[in-house]
């Protein structure tokens, strides 16, 4: 499962998506905001029948504890502890006041599958790119275009840093006892936590064959079971099954309260979805340094001041894609056109944000909608996209080259895919007068190809500034 929504974050080709998005929308917090009725019941009916399952088998942040506290060598390594209340519920009620409060920054700071989306795109996904990239230059040596090269860069450094904090931390917290930070910080699991008290399945012991050796207490990464009083507290269990395997005297047993002497199978492994792997190679035209004529690397551009946010179409408004958002990432990763990128604004942390210094949102691409699992980008088509207008071109005349560099130019009006623009002369009473840009903002969606192909540097002459609520045009 892990493995499969890190490749949902690493495929930069869109390729996977067809195949494995549902494994997004089956998370608990995406389903929530999404208001996805049937998974969340879902979810909540498979923890009353198994327990915490989700968090051991769903749930790709308690998946990775998992393979960090494998790190630490030592066996036996972990014995009970009590429950952390005095931190694991106020974290769930500060969580649920920032929820409804809109402090997204809180929100999607704790949100588990959101942590693990940052880390896997701000961390993982770069590092696969570069793999990737070395593959390309291999396979151009061959004559091979199984592979093409892709930009690398810095989406967001406030937003990278977060990730390798958090990475820290779940490594030093899993290196030390296992399923710490599931079971005193994550606010999914204290939620879940609830349900799992009553839940039909759970690990029983039988007193008569206990020997009081401890192995279960050493081998439980919840630390949640007291081999002394032959007690398992239900509400940090998540039911990996070490327990049982460890105990060398049949005393544990994963079985209904009605039947505690029929044997199930003792891994939750047999749990496990089966997926197939689909791995696609994209054929696509190699991409080149931005060059002048060929002779000189062109100066990069510098994102505009725009005093409202670009939100993606679908999102229908800031309002609403900021109180759905729960900063995944998802969109930010699969994004191919390199439009969005996590804000680094104080205010709105790690909302994504759209921005055209090295491209623009193409009309055709609906990538973003079709891969939100939490209803912040509604799904729209191709047509729908070209008649929603997410902001409006801006034109600063103090910056076009057609002045300042006293060159014809008309960049702006010949990409245009909206026809917004067109060339008129500067004064409309001097036939010798340059032509420069006019913008018709009713027409105008505000896709940025203006501002991505204007040679203005490094600030454009023409950007597009945010609408708060979307329009259909």
């Amino acid at each position: 499962m892990m493995v499969l929504i890190t490749l949902l974050f690493l495929d930069f080709t869109g390729t996977l998506h067809h195949w494995m998005g549902w494994l997004a929308k089956v998370q608990f917090l995406p389903a929530v905001m999404a208001l996805n009725v049937a998974v969340i019941v879902a979810l909540l009916v498979l923890t009353l029948i198994f327990g915490r399952i989700y968090c051991s088998v769903i749930c790709p942040l308690g998946i990775f504890q998992d393979v960090l506290a494998r790190f630490r060598r030592k066996k036996n390594k972990y014995s009970y502890s009590k429950e952390v209340r005095w931190l694991r519920y106020p974290v769930l009620v500060l969580f649920i006041i920032a929820l409804v409060a809109g402090v997204g920054a809180f929100f999607q700071l704790l949100a588990p599958y959101s942590s693990y989306g940052r880390i896997a795109t701000m961390i993982f996904q770069p590092i696969w790119m570069l793999g990737n990239n070395v593959l390309a230059a291999i396979a151009e040596r061959a004559d091979s275009y199984a592979f093409y090269s892709v930009d690398v860069w810095m989406k967001s450094l406030p937003v990278f840093g977060i990730a390798v904090v958090t990475l820290v931390v779940l490594f030093v917290l899993a290196w030390r006892g296992g399923r710490t930070y599931c079971n005193t910080i994550c606010p999914v699991g204290t939620v879940l936590s609830f349900f799992a008290r009553f839940s039909w399945l759970k690990i029983r012991f039988d007193e008569e064959k206990c020997k009081n050796c401890s192995m279960c207490s050493k081998n439980c990464k919840a630390a949640c079971i007291d081999y002394k009083t032959h007690s398992v507290d239900y509400s940090r269990c998540v039911v990996c099954g070490n327990c049982i395997s460890a105990c060398k005297f049949g005393a544990l047993k994963y079985s209904g309260k009605s039947t505690p002497n029929s044997p199930l199978d003792p891994s939750k492994r047999s749990f496990l979805l089966a997926s197939a792997m689909v791995a696609g190679a994209a054929v696509a035209q190699k991409k080149e340094k931005l060059m002048d004529g060929g002779l000189a690397e062109l100066e990069d551009k510098v994102a505009p001041e725009r005093q409202t946010p670009l939100t993606p179409p679908g999102s229908l408004s800031f309002e609403h894609f900021a109180q759905h958002c729960t900063g995944c990432q998802l969109c930010v990763s699969e994004c191919p056109n390199d439009v969005l990128r996590p804000s680094s604004d104080l205010m709105h942390l790690m909302l994504p944000t759209m921005s055209y210094e090295r491209g623009h949102c193409r009309p055709e691409c609906t990538r973003c909608s079709s891969v939100c699992p939490a209803g912040a980008i509604k799904p729209i088509d191709k047509d729908e996209k070209s008649s929603i207008q997410i902001g409006h071109a801006v034109w600063i005349k103090k910056n076009c080259v057609v002045l300042t560099d006293e060159v014809e130019c008309g960049n702006c009006a010949r990409h245009c895919p909206a026809g917004a623009i067109e060339m008129v002369q500067l004064d409309e009473n001097d036939e010798e007068s340059p032509m420069v840009p006019a913008i018709n903002e009713a027409a105008c969606i505000g896709c940025g190809a203006c501002e991505y192909v204007c040679p203005s540097r490094p600030f454009s002459a023409i950007y597009v500034e945010g609408h708060e609520v979307h329009k259909k045009i």
